[in-house]
């Protein structure tokens, strides 16, 4: 399910990008006066005497953009129900960091604009926009390892709740008791049909709309209808029952082809999989390639002539919104994230580094769709919001550059993948407890005087960073042999076992090696689909999991074990275990000084 939601929302990321350099540069050309006259145009739908009209940027800020939250409403009762944030130790820490990077932007902004005009914008840099955090994180690559995407995943879906809650309380216009009584009245009746059990979709389109005007019309930001729509859509894991009466009834098609059997099959397959993530499945790409790209077409358009920049560079509503986004979220989130891990209140996914962790905090600064929503709501003025939108083009360039500096940084450093049970509680072994023998996956010349052996994993952002490097490293000496044994981090990297698998099927084959190169330079696309097809491209058999496989490499695993392997990579240098920096230099230094095997 994360794969599958991550894949979406990077793939958007490059449509969200492109509306919003559309908006800017159609603000910005002769034709500058078409841009707001066009959002501008009156749009409505009328019942007899009655009309009801918006312009077309409320239309997509109010209307449209309940569908975004309806989704996100729909991701947040998954995950509560049966995802991740089922899980209080896992949630903990990523909900008070999420909280933390709440708090902290808004009271830096608070204090820069404190009694100015721009004191109601201290809402716009809270939020974190998911859709472009993510498509950085693909770009920064294997350095930012999924268990950290898992993290970010979970602070994003508690920032959207607090964002929402904040809109909802803070954001309010003047409110209509009559109309707020009815949208209440309306929201009973849908309870009541979901108590009820009464599922017939054209009743639940028709009663959301109608809650969706009352709401609008009572000051409410309508926002909330859709989060709390979609927070009230059934969602469960597949049962046993359903799934094997799926399987029968395709199994009978598959006996007797008719149109009932057809008909009947698709009902029992549809069934076992729950209406939250068939909804899900259905809008999010329409949420993810269409909504928010039209959103931000229609609000990223602002003037950036000489005079407007001039004015932002010393507006304290753009400084504000850049001081929150920028270090409001570095330091609110880190903070929110030591805390509970000090307290120990909580877990962190996998084996996450202050380095990734840091970097992931700084990323989070990148503030878009949200921050535009709460300007339109926070600001009248056209001046304003210019400032208040450059201050958030600004802010959130500054946070991608500042994240990917210290993913850099971080990277650079190297460093070791070990899971919290494989520390060590005594000395470790300083050689190597299986010497190189003929059913190794070797390179090199087998006279070769000097033998490196490393204990890897496919999915290890260490590992992937250290291939490069060896790969210079045999550029550099050919006459080195290069050996190379598995150790997959399964809880950790739960990719790097099929991925293991996959270069032992191809070893079979007489392919290892090759195997090896496409999947350290594939080290964000490991499923099994991807799999597949580098088995495909190199013309061997898919990997599938066979168990003269999996002995090779628990054979791996228990040498690597015995040797004093307790993290990934570990280098072995004629048998001598290597501890020092994985860098290029110092590698030639140890290869050139190494003692000859005996």
């Amino acid at each position: 399910m994360l794969r599958a939601f991550f894949r979406t929302e990077v793939g958007s990321t490059t449509v969200l990008l492109a509306a919003t350099l559309l908006g800017l540069l159609w603000a910005n050309s002769p034709w500058a006066g078409t841009y707001d006259a066009f959002w501008h145009t009156q749009a409505g739908l009328a019942f007899g005497d009655t009309t009801f009209e918006l312009d077309l940027r409320h239309w997509v800020n109010d209307g449209l953009m309940a569908v975004f939250f309806f989704v996100i409403g729909l991701e947040i009762s998954r995950e509560v129900t049966v995802g991740q944030l089922r899980d209080r130790r896992l949630i903990a820490v990523p909900a008070i960091a999420a909280l933390g990077g709440v708090i902290l932007p808004a009271l830096l902004y608070f204090a820069i604009n404190a009694g100015g005009p721009g004191e109601a914008g201290w809402g716009i840099p809270i939020a974190t926009d998911t859709a472009f955090v993510l498509g950085l994180l693909a770009v920064v690559g294997a350095r930012c390892p999924d268990p950290l995407r898992a993290f970010l995943l979970t602070l994003a879906i508690v920032d959207d709740v607090l964002a929402i809650l904040v809109l909802a309380v803070f954001y309010t216009a003047d409110l209509s008791v009559v109309a707020l009584l009815v949208a209440v009245a309306l929201f009973a009746l849908i309870l009541l049909l979901r108590r009820l059990r009464i599922w017939r979709p054209p009743a639940y389109v028709l009663l959301g709309f109608a809650l969706w005007v009352a709401t609008l019309e009572s000051g409410v930001h309508p926002t909330l209808v859709g989060i709390a729509l979609g927070a009230l859509v059934f969602v469960y894991a597949p049962s046993e029952h359903k799934l094997r009466l799926a399987g029968e009834a395709v199994q009978e098609l598959a006996g007797d082809p008719s149109p009932r059997l057809a008909r009947e099959a698709a009902l029992r397959v549809k069934r076992s999989v729950s209406i939250n993530e068939r909804l899900q499945l259905m809008l999010h790409p329409w949420s993810s390639y269409v909504i928010v790209p039209i959103f931000a077409l229609a609000n990223a358009g602002v003037r950036l002539d000489a005079e407007s920049l001039r004015q932002a560079a010393t507006s304290p509503i753009s400084l504000g919104i850049v001081a929150g986004l920028v270090l409001g979220k570095l330091v609110g989130i880190s903070l929110g994230t030591w805390l509970p891990l000090r307290m120990n209140w909580g877990l962190l996914p996998g084996n996450l580094v202050w380095g990734q962790l840091l970097g992931g905090a700084a990323v989070s600064g990148i503030g878009f769709t949200v921050a535009l929503f709460v300007t339109d709501l926070a600001f009248d003025d056209p001046v304003v919001q210019s400032q208040a939108k450059i201050g958030i083009i600004a802010g959130s360039l500054v946070a991608a550059g500042l994240g990917w500096l210290i993913f850099k940084l971080a990277w650079n450093q190297g460093g070791v993948c070990a899971p919290p049970g494989l520390e060590p509680d005594e000395p470790l072994p300083d050689t190597l407890a299986v010497p190189v023998h003929a059913g190794d996956h070797a390179r090199g010349p087998e006279d070769a005087a000097v033998t490196l052996v490393e204990y890897g994993d496919f999915e290890c952002p260490y590992c992937g960073r250290l291939y490069g490097i060896l790969e210079r490293l045999r550029e550099r000496r050919p006459d080195v042999r290069m050996v190379f044994r598995h150790f997959p981090l399964r809880e950790m990297h739960p990719r790097s076992l099929p991925a293991a698998l996959a270069a032992e099927a191809a070893g079979e084959a007489g392919r290892f090696w090759e195997m090896h190169d496409v999947l350290y330079r594939n080290q964000d696309r490991l499923g099994d689909a991807e799999l597949e097809r580098y088995a495909a491209d190199l013309g061997v058999p898919p990997w599938t999991g066979r168990e003269e496989h999996l002995r090779r490499i628990e054979e791996d695993e228990s040498s690597g074990l015995d040797s004093g392997v307790r993290g990934t990579p570990t280098l072995f240098v004629n048998g001598a275990r290597y501890t020092g920096p994985l860098t290029l230099e110092a590698l030639t230094r140890a290869l050139r000084d190494s003692t000859p095997m005996p």
